[in-house]
C-alpha cells in the first residue's frame, strides 16, 4: 500500500451488482490515482464475480471477510445467505474505519428483502452505522451528493405518517447542524445552508400548514443564532435551482431523491453523516436482473469513491490548518 488515502469498500450484495462495480471502481484509472481502494468481501465470492464479468482482479487489494455459505447463492436471488453476508462486509468496513485502518467507507447496495429474511434490523445505511459506531440514532442523517449538489435529509424511509411526525424542531435543528459539520469535514469553511418546508409552496405563509412557522423557521432561527447560516424556509419544488448554497435541507425523503435521481440517474453518492467516520453508499439498488453479465455501471460507485477521496483530503488540509 502507498501513504494514500485508503477506501474500504464492502461490496454489497453478493447475489447483485455490487461485486463487479465494487471491482470495476477499485481498478478506476482516476480512483487509483485519488486514494487505495481497499474491496471488502469474500475471496472466493469475489473471484466468481470477477470471472463472470470477466474482470482481471488480479490487482485489486481486497480485506478478506470470509462467508463460506455464499458458495452456493447464485446471481440474482433472494435470500438470507445475502443479507448476512452483506451486512458482514459492511460491517467490517466500519469496524476497520473506526480503528483506523482505512480513512473511509464506500458501500454497495443493500438487497432489504435478503437482509429481512436474516431476521438482521436494517431500515437504511444511517442507522445501521450509528449502531456499528455507538452513535445516537436519531443524530445520524443521509445527504445526497451529486457534481456539487449536496441534499441533506431529516427523515428517510419511514411512512409519511411517521415522518411528518417526526418534523420537529429538534430533529430539523439536528439535521443542520450535522450538514454544516459534514460540510466543514468536507473543507467547505463557512457553509451556506437552504432549508425546504414541509408543505407546498412552504406553507404560504401559513395557508396550507403551520410547520414551516411553529416548527422550521424556529429550528432555523435556533441554528443561526449558533453561527450556522442557513436560509428558507423554501419550497422544495424550487429551491434547488437557487444559486449560492453548499447543501439543502428536506424535510422527507421524497423531497430530496426525486430531484437526485432526475439530475443524477445512477450517479449520486449517499452520504451517512453525524458519525465518527467518513461513509458513503450508492444511491441506486442491487441489479439483480444484471448480476454477473458484466454490463453494470460503476458510475455512481467511482463518483461516490472520489468524493470520499476529496473529503478525506479537505479535512486532512483544514485539520493541518
Amino acid at each position: 500500500m502507498s501513504g494514500k488515502i485508503k477506501i474500504a469498500i464492502p461490496t454489497g450484495d453478493p447475489a447483485g451488482i455490487g461485486p463487479e462495480i465494487a471491482l470495476k471502481a477499485a481498478l478506476d484509472p482516476a480512483v487509483r490515482a485519488a486514494c487505495d481502494p481497499i474491496l471488502v468481501c469474500d475471496p472466493d465470492l469475489l473471484a466468481r464475480h470477477a470471472k463472470a464479468c470477466g474482470i482481471d482482479s488480479s490487482q485489486v487489494s481486497v480485506l478478506p471477510c470470509p462467508q463460506p455459505e455464499t458458495a452456493s447463492l447464485g446471481f440474482g436471488v433472494v435470500s438470507p445467505i445475502g443479507g448476512r453476508a452483506s451486512i458482514a462486509f459492511c460491517a467490517a468496513a466500519i469496524k476497520a474505519a473506526m480503528a483506523g485502518d482505512v480513512d473511509a467507507v464506500v458501500a454497495a447496495p443493500q438487497h432489504e428483502t435478503s437482509i429481512a429474511q436474516a431476521g438482521i434490523a436494517f431500515d437504511g445505511h444511517p442507522s445501521f452505522v450509528a449502531r456499528q459506531t455507538g452513535t445516537d440514532e436519531s443524530g445520524v442523517y443521509m445527504m445526497l451528493c451529486f457534481g456539487d449538489m449536496r441534499i441533506a435529509h431529516c427523515t428517510l424511509h419511514r411512512s409519511v405518517r411517521e415522518a411528518i411526525a417526526l418534523i420537529t424542531r429538534e430533529n430539523v435543528a439536528r439535521t443542520i447542524r450535522a450538514a454544516d459539520a459534514t460540510l466543514k469535514r468536507m473543507g467547505i469553511a463557512a457553509p451556506k445552508i437552504a432549508v425546504s418546508g414541509l408543505n407546498p409552496h412552504a406553507g404560504e405563509g401559513g395557508l396550507f400548514g403551520q410547520e414551516e412557522i411553529e416548527i422550521i423557521r424556529p429550528a432555523m432561527e435556533a441554528v443561526a443564532a449558533a453561527g450556522l447560516n442557513v436560509s428558507g424556509p423554501f419550497g422544495a419544488d424550487t429551491m434547488f435551482h437557487m444559486p449560492g448554497f453548499d447543501a439543502f435541507v428536506v424535510m422527507l425523503h421524497d423531497q430530496g431523491h426525486i430531484a437526485a435521481k432526475l439530475l443524477a440517474q445512477n450517479a449520486a453518492a449517499a452520504l451517512t453523516i453525524g458519525t465518527p467516520i467518513l461513509f458513503a453508499s450508492v444511491a441506486h439498488g442491487t441489479g439483480h436482473d444484471i448480476a454477473g453479465r458484466g454490463v453494470a455501471n460503476p458510475a455512481a460507485m467511482i463518483e461516490a469513491v472520489l468524493r470520499m477521496a476529496k473529503a478525506k483530503g479537505a479535512n486532512a488540509r483544514h485539520v493541518a490548518a
